[in-house]
């Protein structure tokens, strides 16, 4: 995948229920920096460590990243394992 845009990592916070503060403890970077992430327009701004940081610790959580195309509906985006988050799983 290419990069995250500040909307998926602001949508996929949204869908853990995880504050921005929860964000940079997970991701091991400080809350500015993910307050700068989310701030933007497009790709998420900051260095490729800390993107690949961001990816990792939302990813863990139970969080899937879609590219943009990934679906007829067109755009980026991002959704949760089955059974991850606070949502009930089918199994």
């Amino acid at each position: 995948m290419t990069d995250l845009t500040a909307a998926q990592i602001r949508a996929a916070r949204a869908l853990l229920d995880w504050t921005q503060p929860k964000l940079a403890e997970a991701a091991k970077l400080s809350v500015p920096t993910v307050r700068r992430m989310e701030s933007e327009r497009g790709p998420a701004s900051s260095t490729p460590a800390n993107v690949e940081a961001v990816r990792r610790a939302l990813e863990e959580a139970g969080v899937i990243f879609l590219e943009s195309g990934a679906s007829k509906a067109g755009g980026a985006g991002v959704r949760l394992k089955r059974g991850s988050g606070s949502y009930p799983s089918d199994e």
